[in-house]
């Protein structure tokens, strides 16, 4: 049934995904988006799968690619990482990414980055990236990286396709078109870098504030808004001249 119900939704709210070849004259950036133990790795949080989930492997996967890509490119990379207080819930979802706990670190695949002189890591406080790198003197994280690094292309993965992957994209956009993301021009969500998570309606039904969330509806949903807010959705990406150094 739910087969059959992702399907019809495809036919009925299709989306246009492009094949993105990242060139040598245009100043790319990747961000990664909550890639980390508590959303990704089995058993590792309330909120991790809890078993092997091959939408999340296949994520996690490109992510590693396209940020060795980069890297090897010296091109810039922005990595949030959701880290929580312990009295400050995140509503509707339980206790999770605790702050200075393995759940709000890197997956293992991705951990090498951290020592890598491209990458920024900031850990973020809520679902939304943008909002989340405000900083106390009203300055913005991620503005600056846009700014500094000058880049026009941004290529985001990561999860949940559907909830921070998609605010921190529509949050990006608007800023775009008021001007206070120069030079930025495109925004770009890789569909097979990004994921979200599985929870059925048979096991919503025995618990208390989280709604039903089939995993692959609601990752075509989160892509589909993406889409509608101005990014485009890649169904793959590659550069252009990748060996070059």
């Amino acid at each position: 049934m739910v087969i059959k119900t992702v399907d019809l939704l495809k036919n009925e709210i299709p989306i246009e995904e492009e094949s993105v070849v990242i060139t040598e004259d245009i100043k790319a950036g990747l961000v990664l988006v909550d890639i980390i133990n508590g959303f990704c790795t089995v058993g590792a949080g309330n909120l991790a799968p809890r078993e092997p989930n091959r939408q999340i492997s296949e994520m996690i996967d490109e992510s590693s690619r396209l940020a060795r890509a980069f890297c090897d490119k010296k091109l810039p990379v922005l990595a949030f990482l959701d880290s929580h207080q312990p009295d400050k819930l995140e509503h509707p979802y339980p206790s999770h990414c605790i702050t200075g706990t393995d759940e709000s670190n890197l997956v293992p695949a991705l951990r090498w980055v951290e020592e890598e002189p491209n990458v920024t890591i900031r850990r973020k406080d809520c679902y939304d990236g943008y909002i989340g790198s405000f900083q106390e003197d009203g300055s913005n994280v991620f503005v600056d990286w846009v700014k500094n690094n000058q880049i026009q292309l941004l290529l985001v993965v990561g999860v949940c396709t559907d909830i921070c992957v998609l605010d921190f994209v529509c949050s990006t956009l608007s800023a775009k078109n008021r001007g206070f993301l120069n030079p930025l021009k495109d925004v770009v969500v890789y569909s097979q870098g990004c994921a979200t998570f599985d929870f059925p309606v048979s096991m919503a039904r025995n618990t208390k504030d989280i709604s039903p969330h089939p995993q692959e509806l609601m990752h075509h949903v989160g892509l589909y808004m993406a889409k509608g807010r101005g990014a485009k959705i890649a169904k793959e990406v590659s550069f252009n001249n990748l060996n070059k150094p």
